[in-house]
């Protein structure tokens, strides 16, 4: 007796279960969150209700969502260019720290200038330095034809360690009592405030415009075209007299833009000095974000939100009910699992056969 599962494309795929799979994507998640609770011998609707009510019960809470929500939701916007171009870029985190050192390195050079160009110019530097770091991938992708997953993720590793060589070397703060961070930057170096007394920053009027200018692209331009043909299909896109190639090149290039201003905006916003871990992962979990959003720039900053709000739960949880910070781990990939499952069961069409085996 053989088993055999059978995969075939569907000729035909949904476009209502397209753009529903997210929302039963959320529902699944907490269906089988609940049962985590249960294990764990807790009330799922109290666990719920610390989880995404308490977070954002006050002013503070909210404010906080949006810091979280804001370098999200820009990194999605960006990843999403590369993914519908069927192009793979896993290293966002690694483009983060780039934007990060390249526009930190500007307000450290300039640390005692109350210049007002000084924050343009390290948000111009910002976006250089993930743009650059994105550069590498899609030259190897494009001239060696290298696995763009691979070689993204490796550079993340690899900012990594330049960024916690500067912070423990040149840039350390002689006055910082020996930890691995560099001085403050200068007060003309941060991102203004939009409520004084919270953390939420002028990052989120940005990260509006880049959802409006990637809606025109994706919608009203030749590019945002040739985007969706060779999403499609990279040969019709040859065929068409697209040059495939330097679409490659350029999705890394905005993706990595992006994600290097969520680096510069998180050093330049909440933190306000670069140090070893400026990140809790943004970089991996905008994948999430971006596939959750289905890739619609609209739905990117609700995307961002929510996942923002799932990253706040988890730290209410582990202080109100003492449960480890890796349950928000855990939401996260239930929540990507479902994403992808719908997304499998919605374009394929699987069979499970059982046949004899020849004697």
């Amino acid at each position: 007796m053989v088993f055999l599962i059978r995969v075939q494309l569907r000729e035909d795929y949904s476009n209502l279960i397209f753009y529903l799979s997210p929302l039963v994507a959320v529902a699944l998640t907490l269906f089988f969150g609940s049962f985590i609770f249960l294990i764990l011998d807790l009330s799922p609707i109290e666990s719920f209700k610390i989880f995404f009510i308490s977070p954002i019960s006050n002013s503070y809470g909210i404010s906080e969502l949006f810091v979280k929500a804001t370098p999200l939701a820009i990194i999605a916007l960006g990843l999403s260019y590369c993914f519908k171009n069927n192009i793979y870029n896993i290293g966002a985190e690694g483009q983060l720290t780039m934007g990060a050192i390249f526009g930190g390195g500007i307000g450290l050079l300039f640390n005692d200038s109350t210049s007002v160009f000084l924050l343009p110019l390290m948000i111009l530097f910002g976006a250089i330095g993930g743009a650059f770091w994105a550069t590498i991938p899609a030259i190897l992708k494009t001239k060696f034809n290298t696995n763009e997953i691979l070689t993204s993720l490796m550079l993340t590793y690899v900012a990594l360690f330049i960024l916690d060589y500067f912070v423990v070397g040149p840039w350390k703060d002689p006055a910082g009592y020996g930890l691995p961070k560099s001085m403050p930057f200068p007060d003309a170096g941060r991102l203004p405030v939009l409520i004084d007394g919270l953390r939420v920053h002028i990052g989120v009027y940005f990260a509006l415009i880049i959802c409006l200018i990637t809606y025109i692209i994706y919608n009203k331009t030749l590019f945002g075209f040739k985007l969706k043909v060779s999403g499609l299909s990279s040969k019709a896109s040859q065929y068409a007299g697209f040059k495939y190639k330097n679409l490659i090149f350029y999705t890394f290039i905005i993706s990595g833009a992006c994600a290097g201003l969520a680096g510069l905006f998180e050093v330049s916003g909440p933190i306000g000095l670069l140090y070893r871990d400026i990140s809790p992962n943004y970089g991996f979990t905008a994948i999430i974000v971006a596939f959750l959003a289905r890739l619609n720039p609209l739905a990117a900053i609700p995307a961002g939100l929510i996942v923002a709000l799932a990253e706040l739960g988890g730290d209410s949880v582990q202080i109100s009910m003492g449960m480890p910070k890796v349950v928000t781990g855990v939401f996260k990939g239930l929540l990507l699992l479902s994403l992808l499952a719908g997304e499998t069961f919605n374009r394929y069409h699987i069979k499970f056969d059982f046949k004899k085996g020849n004697k």
